[in-house]
């Protein structure tokens, strides 16, 4: 089984929730699994715990204020994670056309920066689509971590 730390980045309260939800089924199929509400360097520099970023995306293509510390902190430090898996799940109204689920290409950005090994596409979930972002974000997970 996988142990999977998810670094959670929400406004309103949707990918939090989102991020429970995996934590709440994984765990249930005995994956070890860490949702990060406020999310430090130090969560993930001490172990090799796959990652799977979970985060809305505020402003205009921003990372929400609970994640932006470790965001910054992420891209002045680049603590290298030489082919950690990563994968990411991101929250967004596609009304804002070209910020779109800009948080998401925010942390992609730094990760890949850190020598992280992305495993499969962002899952990019439409706020005008959909108003159950776990229902979409579940076999994302299952498919995600078949390829980890």
């Amino acid at each position: 089984m996988t142990a999977i730390r998810i670094l959670v980045g929400s406004v309103y309260g949707g990918a939090l929730l989102t991020a429970r939800d995996i934590k709440k089924t994984l765990d249930a199929e005995g994956h070890t699994v860490t949702v990060l509400e406020n999310p430090a360097l130090e969560d993930i520099t001490g172990n090799e715990d796959a990652l799977l970023v979970c985060t809305s995306t505020t402003g205009q293509g921003e990372v929400p204020a609970n994640l932006l510390p470790f965001y910054a902190a992420l891209r002045d430090q680049l603590p290298q994670q030489p082919g950690r898996p990563f994968g990411v799940i991101v929250l967004g109204d596609s009304s804002y056309g070209d910020t779109f689920c800009g948080a998401g290409d925010l942390m992609e950005e730094a990760l890949f920066e850190t020598s992280a090994r992305k495993v499969g596409d962002t899952l990019r979930i439409d706020a005008l689509e959909t108003t159950e972002p776990e229902a979409e974000a579940l076999p994302w997970v299952r498919d995600w971590l078949d390829r980890i």
